[in-house]
């Protein structure tokens, strides 16, 4: 199964916190996509001082990496789905999370509870 991870899924499953064993193990035997979006919001959040992660972005970085985690690029087709989306959620970083998954048919791991509100695939 292919999944598309929610930033926050991806911190907590690499500080080893906060996710059950349903999750852990869907991860572990997934085929999983962080979205570069997810990247870019971690970066910003650090760049801020919102958001720490020991050794910083690169160590963040160097995780996704040795997790085997594929980095999904941003697609035009992401942006037109976009425009079709009900606002149920103005976070503009999971709206997109949102049109991704649509658009790849993947199955987005997170735990916003706006999100199942979208005609997507979720899991928690």
């Amino acid at each position: 199964m292919r999944f598309l991870l929610d930033t926050n899924v991806v911190l907590w499953f690499l500080n080893g916190e906060k996710l059950s064993d349903k999750i852990k193990d869907s991860i572990r035997n997934g085929n999983n996509y962080i979205s570069v979006i997810s990247l870019w919001e971690v970066a910003i959040k650090m760049n801020i001082n919102k958001l720490t992660f020991n050794g910083g972005f690169s160590a963040f970085r160097k995780l996704i990496e040795d997790n085997g985690f594929v980095v999904l690029p941003v697609k035009d087709e992401y942006m037109e789905k976009l425009f079709d989306l009900p606002l149920h959620h103005k976070d503009p970083f999971d709206r997109l999370l949102v049109s991704s998954a649509v658009v790849e048919d993947m199955t987005l791991i997170t735990a916003d509870e706006h999100i199942p509100k979208y005609d997507v695939k979720v899991l928690w």
